[in-house]
């Protein structure tokens, strides 16, 4: 490692940094923030959009500070009359051809084009619009939304779907005034191997690419008197809405959640949490089912819907690793409409399940063809006929969705006194919160697996090896005499990297989690935004804040779940079970 240093002056202040250090790494961490529309830390540093321009007396031209690296001697001058000019005008070029509908586009008051505009003073666009003809808006996609008129070719989104998922969904096509980001021949989104993960829409810097408004249809459904209208959230959920709602980073307000959803209008407020508790009870027992019948191993986690689809895309003759459970969202779907419309006496028709996700892809697993368990319970009971069908979750909207329904109605969440969930599905343990962090699920399979397997509790219920951020982690656990191997990855290029040891056949895995975006849910697609590491860390500290806190840490503990077989599951990976909670998946075509 060189621990060179090199010497510069920024601004007139003499300084030094390592060597390597980006003249825009460099201003920063000495308080100076040049601006930038296409540079994101450890995302993108493509040096497109000419904002980042800097002068140091002797150069030819102005240097462009995202990508140029700090010399020995050298003067940097950040704020020249020169410098600034120069960032105004890319930037009146870059609006030249940006639809001029900031008052009705999504991201109005958290748009970094228009925050950039304001920032660099621009009052009026000096040059005329070059662009021939508006771009076709693709809306294929059940989970997303992209506009090219919006898009200023900063290539954030297409950085981090090949560095950061190893996808390739999505690539610049086009030269000069038709140069935009584009698919394999311009199809659909839905027509090409797109995993719904969001990335893209969560670091796009303007409106190019959003998810999939459902916020319009919740509404109507709280407003007919006819339905009854349910929510459940998730985990990652609770530590992402504050901070959309303008509080600080990683903000736990689980009882202001509850609260601000029963001021919408929601019927029962309820918690993904509990399914997740139920996912950890089929998913252990499946697990320990395969070990002791020497069933498909490694058995890979299916509560990530990006990562399934990814997997029936690129991986097809892995698809008997996948667990066969259903994720959280769709098992509480399945329970909201059987057992518990049983309970209340209500027509499963007339029960609208509202799900709020920190993902983006919960909206296309929503309207997976097999996602109607319910359906199927009450077909022959209620003699129903096939095209009175209908799906497990009704609505999968986004923690960025659910702040505009909060702004919309004038719900101050910071203001609201904390509210406890329904029962009895909005029980949970402290197994089930850290879902919302990479090595979640792990840790609270583990927790319950353990036991279930020896008896004995565990000596320790945190398992801090499978914690953290790095990219691929791995563990073993002798849970009496039996070695149980488990790995952990997030993102989709470091779970590409443990398929290809499965299929290689060098894999000596027992378990193995997979989360689609970094950090695990507390960095979904439908998350707010911007997000960094900063905010990622900070979400899964309240996340483990509050697992920490719960009365109950272990899944099979639960009194709620204990009940729920007790009265109508009866037992896991039993019949019923295998009808509601658990699915087949299929191979998928698509470039």
């Amino acid at each position: 490692m060189d621990t060179t240093m090199v010497h510069a002056t920024i601004d007139g202040k003499a300084c030094e940094f390592p060597k390597g250090t980006s003249i825009l790494k460099a201003a920063r961490s000495v308080g100076v923030d040049i601006p930038t529309l296409c540079h994101l830390e450890d995302v993108s540093e493509n040096a497109s959009c000419g904002l980042c321009l800097v002068e140091v007396p002797g150069a030819k031209s102005l240097l462009r500070a995202c990508v140029t690296k700090v010399a020995e001697g050298m003067n940097i001058l950040t704020a020249t009359e020169r410098c600034m000019r120069a960032r105004k005008t890319n930037l009146e070029l870059i609006l030249a051809n940006h639809p001029k509908d900031c008052l009705s586009c999504s991201r109005n008051g958290n748009c970094e084009l228009q925050a950039m505009a304001e920032r660099l003073g621009v009052k009026q666009v000096r040059f005329p619009r070059t662009r021939v003809a508006d771009f076709v808006k693709d809306e294929s996609s059940g989970s997303l939304v992209r506009d090219p008129n919006k898009c200023i070719l900063c290539g954030r989104c297409v950085t981090v779907c090949e560095t950061v998922q190893g996808v390739n969904a999505i690539d610049f096509a086009g030269r000069g005034i038709n140069s935009r980001v584009s698919t394999f021949l311009q199809r659909g989104m839905d027509e090409v191997a797109c995993m719904n993960c969001g990335q893209c829409a969560l670091v796009c810097p303007t409106a190019a690419i959003t998810e999939q408004d459902e916020t319009e249809a919740v509404f109507s459904a709280l407003l007919d008197p006819t339905k009854i209208v349910v929510v459940e959230t998730a985990p990652a959920v609770r530590v992402g809405i504050g901070e959309a709602m303008g509080m600080g980073a990683g903000a736990l307000v689980t009882g202001k959640m509850v609260a601000g959803l029963r001021r919408l209008g929601f019927n029962k407020v309820f918690d993904t949490q509990f399914s997740a508790d139920l996912t950890i009870m089929e998913e252990g027992s499946e697990l320990i089912h395969r070990v002791k019948n020497k069933g498909v191993l490694p058995m890979i986690t299916s509560c990530s819907p990006g990562w399934i689809k990814f997997v029936e895309h690129f991986y097809p003759n892995l698809i008997p690793h996948l667990s066969t459970c259903k994720s959280p969202q769709q098992m509480f779907g399945s329970i909201a409409k059987t057992y518990w419309a049983e309970a209340v006496g209500a027509d499963p028709r007339n029960i609208v399940v509202v799900s709020v996700m920190p993902c983006t892809a919960k909206k296309f697993e929503a309207r997976r063809p097999e996602m109607d368990g319910a359906f199927h319970y009450w077909k022959d009971k209620m003699k129903l006929e096939d095209t009175e069908s209908f799906y497990d979750v009704d609505f999968a909207i986004t923690t960025r969705e659910l702040a505009r329904m909060f702004r919309v109605a004038g719900i101050d969440l910071e203001r609201l006194q904390d509210e406890d969930f329904d029962d009895p599905l909005g029980r949970s343990t402290g197994a089930a919160v850290i879902f919302g962090a990479t090595g979640g699920v792990m840790e609270a399979a583990l927790r319950t697996a353990y036991e279930l397997i020896t008896g004995k509790a565990l000596p320790s219920v945190d398992l801090k090896e499978v914690r953290g951020f790095q990219g691929i982690k791995t563990a073993s656990v002798d849970a009496g005499g039996l070695k149980v191997n488990v790995a952990v990855a997030h993102t989709l290029k470091n779970a590409r990297i443990i398929l290809d040891e499965i299929a290689a056949g060098k894999s000596d895995y027992t378990f193995v989690e997979v989360m689609t975006c970094p950090g695990g849910c507390i960095g979904g697609g439908g998350q707010p935004l911007p997000v960094d590491k900063e905010k990622r860390e900070a979400r899964a500290k309240s996340i483990y804040l509050e697992d920490a806190g719960k009365p109950i840490r272990k899944s099979h503990e639960s009194p709620a779940i204990q009940e729920l077989y007790t009265k109508f599951l009866g037992q896991p990976l039993g019949h019923l079970s295998h009808e509601l909670l658990h699915t087949k998946y299929r191979p998928r075509a698509g470039v």
